[in-house]
Order: C-alpha cells, then sequence, then structure tokens
C-alpha cells in the first residue's frame, strides 16, 4: 500500500466491525459461469451517484464528517452498480434449476486452470523457492505448506495477480446499493421478477451491509497504515493482497511477520502468516480428517467446489515431494 498520508477518517468506533467470512475470489472464473455476459457500468449513473447517505452513515458511527464528504468527492470516487448486479444476478441464479449445471461447469474450470501439470509445476517451484518461511508458516500454524500455496495459487496465481480494482469504489458502490430500486437500472430486466423479487431485496440488504462493515475496515486500515484508501487495489468484490483477503480479515487474522509495524497483505511474509493464522482461526489442526478439512477451507471460501479443489492440488504437491 502507497505511504500517501490522508486526513484522519475515525474518531472512534464504538463497536466492533462485524466479521465478514463471504470473500470475493476467481472473479473472472465466477463471473463468466455464474452471472453470464459481463454488467457494463452506465456512465450516467456513475456520474449521478449521491454519496449522502453513505458519508451521513460513516458520520454517525465515529467517523470525521469532513475528512469523509472530502474523501467522497474527490474525482477518483466513483460509482460502480456492476459489482452489486452482478453478486446479485449470481445469488437468483443459484436458487434456479441452472444451480447444478453451474456448479458442475464451475469444477470443470477449476479442474482446467489449477490441476493441470503447468499449474502444479509452478506450485511445486513455488514451494522450492520459499521452502525456509513455508516450513516455518506450517510449523508455527499446523497448516500444511501445500494447503497454503494451493490457496495462494487459487486466489492470485502465487502472488502474481492480485487485482487492479479500486477497492474502495467497489465497496463504496456495494454499501449505497441498500435498495433494489438503487441498482434496478443495472439489472437485466428479466431477472427480478414476482418469484425473485422477496429474496433479492433481502439478499441486497444483507450484502449491502457487509460490503458497508468491509468499508469502514478499509478506512481503518488505510489511516493505520498511512495509505490512500482510493490507491489500494484488489479484486471486483474487494479483496486485497496475495491472500485475498477482505478488509475485515485483514484485521482479524492478518499478522506482521516481517515486523515493519504494520500488516500488509501484500507481503509475503504476512499473506503466508496470515492465511494459516486465518486456517487455524476457522479450526484447523494436526491430524484433521479430510472431512474437517474440507470445513476448514470451506470457511475460506464458502465453495465446496474450491474447498475440493484445494485439497486435490495439496495432494498432488505432496505426491511429488
Amino acid at each position: 500500500m502507497p505511504p500517501r498520508k490522508q486526513p484522519v477518517l475515525a474518531e472512534e468506533i464504538s463497536r466492533p466491525l462485524r466479521h465478514a467470512r463471504i470473500r470475493a475470489w476467481m472473479a473472472a472464473v465466477c463471473l463468466s459461469i455464474m452471472i453470464g455476459p459481463t454488467i457494463m457500468m452506465n456512465p450516467a449513473l456513475a456520474a449521478a451517484a449521491d454519496w449522502t447517505p453513505l458519508t451521513e452513515r460513516l458520520a454517525a458511527d465515529g467517523f470525521n464528517r469532513q475528512a469523509v464528504e472530502t474523501l467522497f468527492a474527490r474525482p477518483e470516487v466513483v460509482f460502480e452498480p456492476e459489482a452489486m448486479a452482478g453478486k446479485l444476478k449470481g445469488l437468483i441464479r443459484s436458487r434456479t434449476s441452472e444451480a447444478a449445471s453451474l456448479t458442475a461447469a464451475l469444477r470443470k474450470s477449476f479442474y482446467r486452470n489449477y490441476l493441470t501439470r503447468v499449474a502444479i509445476g509452478d506450485a511445486r517451484s513455488y514451494l522450492i523457492e520459499n521452502k525456509a518461511i513455508l516450513e516455518e508458516v506450517s510449523a508455527k500454524y499446523g497448516v500444511p505448506k501445500e494447503i497454503i500455496v494451493s490457496i495462494l495459487l487459487i486466489e492470485t496465481r502465487l502472488g502474481r495477480n492480485t487485482g487492479n480494482r479500486c477497492v474502495f469504489n467497489r465497496l463504496a458502490s456495494m454499501a449505497l446499493c441498500t435498495s433494489l430500486e438503487t441498482l434496478r437500472p443495472s439489472l437485466d430486466a428479466s431477472l427480478i421478477t414476482p418469484d425473485t423479487e422477496e429474496f433479492a431485496r433481502n439478499r441486497l440488504r444483507e450484502k449491502s451491509d457487509w460490503a458497508y462493515g468491509e468499508l469502514k475496515a478499509l478506512l481503518l486500515l488505510a489511516e493505520r497504515d498511512g495509505a490512500d484508501p482510493l490507491g489500494i487495489r484488489g479484486s471486483i468484490y474487494g479483496a486485497i493482497g496475495l491472500c485475498q483477503f477482505m478488509p475485515t480479515n485483514v484485521i482479524a487474522y492478518g499478522v506482521d511477520a516481517d515486523r515493519d509495524g504494520r500488516t500488509d497483505p501484500f507481503a509475503k511474509p504476512d499473506a503466508l502468516h496470515s492465511i494459516a493464522n486465518y486456517l487455524r482461526g476457522y479450526g484447523w489442526r494436526e491430524g484433521l480428517d479430510r472431512e474437517g478439512q474440507q470445513r476448514v477451507i470451506f470457511g475460506y471460501n464458502h465453495s465446496t467446489v474450491y474447498a475440493d479443489t484445494i485439497l486435490a492440488l495439496a495432494e498432488k504437491l505432496r505426491d511429488r515431494n
């Protein structure tokens, strides 16, 4: 994160941040499989966005009003409704008869991308090149190094692709979408029907609250590290760093492994320790059976396909040791 100083954004946060377990991952794969063609941002909507409800909410939660209003007035702040539109479309489709075929397609895509000779070879090379730190992490947290590297491969291609989206814009845009009416111009007309409307409204409120909690955490991280919150880049849903943690997870499970005074998910030592710390926090223990391992990895990303792929990849890495 670039060390660019911003005005103080938080005076006092009176209640703990809500921990978010649903994370962003595999943006390109999930969008192409779950929601079909990319939803394009409407320039008129972006230009006309009214951030007042969000700035008022942040001020009410203890953030410095003037600093927040100054931040949202910057020209780089853009309303990006396609993030929430894509998430909502995927959720609605997951309730239809397409769900089984979508899961099968996702599984096929994962195997095609990560259980290949080339991908396994890259992961194997990473294990060798980072043997010392991986063995240190594994010994400290009790998490096999093959599991850690498998997660890193799927999340960011071993740190090579951490995302180029403005995380602030993604989270703020999702947090602003508290009602279906705000988002409707960015949705396909056929998506919201009498059968789906109540579900869509409920899930939209849940996801908006989730994004708001992550936005607060992002602002706190930026202030703590003296970083420009608009300069932090990540995934389409706001995950950051080599480990693709959501901001609340950086706060809850991030580790300052290199002891430079801050937890930096973009720094390799911090990211590797943080992955293992997260898994241990979700119940990973030495001797855990496969069902238990799958359950813990499911906590990292709520997908059985993801968990199964991690375990299969780790097994192949162990076979090559």
